[in-house]
């Protein structure tokens, strides 16, 4: 007799994909649509809304820019369950390409989207192969390793860096140069790169791929014993996730226009900060980080600018608690509460 119970895959992450025709599984990722174009319209509506204050509007560009980067490390740390420290490699790689390019060739920056995506995703396959077999916080702590080499590296390379003293992008208005002299066309910008990112987190979560990074993140084994090539399915997480930091890098340069390593690499204002984010607003959710950047980047821009100056990391403090808190009673995030609220009130109707 079979141990085997044939009714039991439905309720199996790995071959649940299996058991959904194709064309579902497109009209599954399609029920997602009218959600995300929903948050788009909300969040173009809050740019208009914003459009002649300076301060609100940056802030939500950043917002913008921070959501995006926290869905791609939500990828391969939330569905996969593998806490990269490292995405501030990637992030800066994209911003380097780009800036590159942009000085020596004068490529432009929506050219350099490709590269910069590519040479991210193959940074992130070639330091990350040796260290997925760590685990847990060991896994975390290599990722952090490479940060910190990176950091050497740009100062090391002035040709490609600039070193300590970093790189400037002149400034040349223009649609063709992704430089604009009003701050809404940055958010708009920074608005597309969210709702791209949102799209690819949703596709993936819905694909085979994002089954099998789930199947890994909760039991590796019995993934493995399964048929899933663990190590593979890492590396193709890391290097989409990877991919859409580096994205994000070359966005991050063409705003600032300044950029050095330490700004770069900064392990906490933005390795750090990506994970918090995510976790802050739902780890392994869709919208979750996105939720998380519209609290924690207002939030530490404005503690910046009123506690900072008083208080040196007072910012840093305060972000600290909030985590803490966040632990110890919204272990699901900011997402996993209105949720779990939503069905309470359901509940209670019916």
């Amino acid at each position: 007799m079979s141990n085997t119970d044939p009714n039991s895959q439905g309720n199996d992450p790995v071959n649940k994909d299996k058991n959904i025709p194709p064309w579902k599984r497109v009209r599954t990722f399609k029920s997602e649509a009218p959600g995300l174009a929903a948050v788009v319209a909300v969040l173009g509506l809050f740019i208009f809304l914003l459009a002649d204050d300076p301060f609100g509007v940056n802030m939500l560009a950043v917002a913008l820019l921070f959501a995006g980067l926290a869905v791609s490390w939500n990828i391969v740390g939330g569905l996969g369950g593998q806490f990269s420290m490292a995405h501030s490699v990637f992030f800066a790689v994209g911003a380097y390409t780009a800036a590159n390019l942009f000085l020596h060739f004068q490529i432009s920056p929506w050219i350099a989207l490709l590269p910069a995506a590519v040479l991210s995703a193959a940074i992130a396959c070639l330091i990350s192969w040796p260290v997925f077999r760590l685990k847990g916080p060991f896994f975390a702590i290599a990722t952090m390793a490479f940060t910190e080499v990176a950091l050497a590296l740009a100062m090391h390379f002035t040709s490609i860096t600039g070193g300590a003293r970093g790189l400037s992008v002149p400034f040349k208005a223009g649609l063709e140069n992704m430089i604009f002299r009003q701050r809404w066309s940055y958010a708009v910008l920074m608005l597309g790169y969210c709702a791209f990112s949102l799209i690819v987190m949703a596709v993936i979560t819905r694909s085979r791929l994002g089954y099998y990074l789930q199947a890994v993140r909760d039991n590796e084994s019995a993934a493995l014993a399964s048929g899933i090539s663990v190590i593979r399915t890492k590396l193709a997480g890391m290097a989409i996730s990877a991919a859409l930091t580096g994205m994000g890098g070359v966005i991050f340069v063409m705003y600032v226009r300044v950029v050095d390593p330490a700004s770069l690499l900064s392990l906490f204002d933005i390795g750090v900060k990506i994970a918090l984010i995510a976790l802050i607003g739902g780890i392994g959710t869709i919208y979750g980080p996105l939720l998380g950047a519209l609290l924690i980047v207002p939030l530490d821009l404005w503690l910046r600018a009123f506690i900072g100056g008083k208080l040196p990391g007072g910012n840093l403090l305060v972000l600290g608690i909030i985590l803490i808190l966040f632990s110890l009673f919204l272990k699901q995030g900011i997402h996993g509460a209105i949720k779990s609220t939503w069905t309470f009130l359901m509940r209670r109707k019916l």
